[in-house]
């Protein structure tokens, strides 16, 4: 199984980023989806998710409105569309699998899969 992310980079704050994450060796569209983010000396955040078919998305308070999760299950791939950007969204973002059920699209320990990161650095 590999997620590979990319797609992050340095924006100037109010900028916008599209992050993707493509998926290889399982059954992509049997899993649901998840962002996470990690800043310098925090702990791994959920960022949002998305339910198999692509028809549910689940976000974080802190990026409501701001971030769009989407997936395309013909080429495997979850992206994360991030908007209105600030210095405060300064972080690794890692896009992770599981198939534990809805219920626990924000738990990060529930994704069994997780991709390498991709930095997005905001500067203001």
């Amino acid at each position: 199984v590999q997620l590979q992310a990319s797609g992050g980079g340095l924006v100037q704050a109010g900028g916008s980023l599209r992050l993707s994450c493509t998926a290889s060796g399982y059954s992509f569209s049997t899993y649901i989806m998840g962002w996470f983010r990690q800043a310098p000396g925090k702990e791994r955040r959920f960022v949002a998710g998305i339910d198999e078919s692509g028809g549910l998305q689940y976000y974080a308070g802190s990026v409501q409105g701001r971030l769009t999760i989407s997936r395309d299950n013909a080429e495997n791939t979850v992206y994360l569309q991030m908007n209105s950007l600030t210095p405060e969204d300064t972080a690794v973002y890692y896009c992770a699998a599981h198939k534990n059920g809805w219920r626990w699209v924000r738990v990060l320990s529930k994704y069994a899969w997780w991709g390498q990161g991709t930095l997005v650095t905001v500067s203001s």
